[in-house]
């Protein structure tokens, strides 16, 4: 989760990732997708055209198109302009950026049927030709059912969502659907029962770009170490799509007995107009408190039971006179907020910045401070000492099963014949400890 680490994965990412063309020599891609061309096969200077599934649109000439059909394996990024075509496969090619600066717009599109009913975003109904609603997202992420082509959108975008809408709004349908679209929009229902997904853990845990299939999480659970795994919920930094991410999932999972740390990745401690963080303290309050809005909503719709903890991704930083107010502002309101609307606040931070600031700041207002501290620091050591985490040797803060280390990052793991790019931690959390009064501690 490193952000120099995660430019390089971006850059190697963008060399590996090459855009894939639609309707290349070796027949037309599934799914029905190929380009659209002009006189003698030119295509206009503005833009690229594309057909999919009888739906016409013309997207930037500068954005990548990458066939899912077609390479099953590819990673929905979320940092490069691109049109995404077919439904998500294993996503086992994305890499370890897990916050990205700047979010790029993004759209895919996949047949409404077998598209997954996703609880991370919101979805609404639309027809083609017609004014797209106009809905912001939490992660600046926004799904629509195009009713009469049977095809689902999803919307992905940085500062503003109408670049990628304009794009959206002006595609038409070329053909008449081959079957009857439904009548309503396809929208995730509503949470049954909430799920208690995290019990008291204390041992290895892996977190990824992107929730793992079920297959991988089954075999992971079998022939894996890890008892804990992190996903990331949303947030406008989010690096990868979660199509994987559902209530069920999340059902399944706890079910399964593993211990989930459900993550937000939102503003960042860089100047970035669409995923940065306020340097202006009291901006970064507000923006800790709509943080927490949207993940305690995210949670909400995932199914996830009050009182469990959600973490805040906030990434590492050099110039700590700049960013440790705003910094610590801004994790407070975090905590707080998700206090007042029934779950518990934790940050993930690095060791020489995000932590040092809280440790400083921690007797200032003990009660406002994260639950669990969570913190990277890539020294191979799975122990959550005071030294792992950049602490004051012997101090009393989070201590008691309120801990957890990023030890290791960036790595692929393979266990059952399944692997998958992941960062390695050491959790020790009980959630059930943090109903407990905290101490006012220095």
């Amino acid at each position: 989760m490193l952000p120099s680490h995660m430019m390089l994965s971006c850059l190697l990412g963008a060399a590996l990732l090459a855009p894939v063309p639609v309707g290349a020599a070796d027949g037309p891609p599934a799914g029905g997708a190929r380009p659209a061309t002009g006189a003698a096969g030119a295509r206009p200077a503005d833009g690229r055209p594309v057909d999919y599934r009888g739906l016409h649109l013309t997207v930037p000439a500068d954005w990548r198109v990458v066939d899912l059909d077609r390479n099953p394996d590819a990673c929905l990024r979320l940092d490069l302009p691109t049109l995404y075509l077919g439904h998500a496969g294993t996503q086992g090619d994305c890499g370890a950026a897990r916050a990205v600066a700047p979010r790029a717009d993004t759209l895919h599109l996949e047949p409404l049927d077998g598209a997954p009913p996703r609880a991370d975003i919101p979805t609404v109904g639309a027809d083609e030709g017609e004014p797209l609603p106009k809905v912001r997202g939490d992660s600046n992420e926004i799904r629509y059912t195009l009713r009469r082509a049977g095809v689902m959108a999803t919307v992905s975008y940085g500062a503003t969502p109408e670049t990628v809408r304009g794009v959206l709004g002006r595609a038409r349908t070329l053909t008449p659907p081959t079957r009857p679209a439904p009548a309503e929009p396809v929208v995730a229902p509503g949470p049954g029962p909430r799920a208690a997904a995290q019990g008291p853990y204390t041992g290895e845990g892996f977190d990824a770009c992107t929730a793992p299939t079920q297959k991988a999480m089954n075999a992971w659970k079998e022939d894996s170490p890890f008892g804990a795994v992190g996903i990331y919920i949303g947030g406008r930094a989010r690096a990868c799509a979660q199509p994987q991410l559902t209530a069920g999932w999340v059902t399944r999972q706890a079910a399964a007995g593993w211990h989930l740390m459900p993550i937000w990745v939102g503003p960042q401690p860089w100047n970035s107009s669409s995923t940065g963080l306020s340097t202006d303290p009291s901006e970064a309050t507000d923006q800790g408190t709509a943080a927490a809005d949207g993940a305690a909503q995210a949670a909400t719709a995932l199914g996830l039971a009050e009182g469990t903890v959600l973490y805040n991704d906030l990434e590492n930083y050099t110039d700590r006179a700049t960013w440790d107010g705003p910094v610590v502002s801004y994790l407070t309101a975090w905590t707080v907020r998700l206090h007042e609307l029934g779950y518990r606040g934790a940050a993930y931070v690095s060791a020489s910045s995000g932590a040092k600031a809280l440790s400083a700041h921690y007797a200032q207002a003990p009660d406002a401070m994260p639950d669990v501290l969570w913190v990277a620091r890539w020294n191979g050591s799975a122990s959550v000492t005071d030294a792992d985490l950049g602490l004051p040797a012997g101090t009393k803060q989070w201590s008691g099963a309120r801990r957890a280390h990023q030890f290791r990052g960036d790595h692929d793991a393979t266990y059952g014949d399944v692997t998958i790019n992941i960062d390695r931690n050491w959790v020790d959390v009980d959630p059930a400890a943090l109903k407990k009064a905290r101490p006012h501690l220095s």
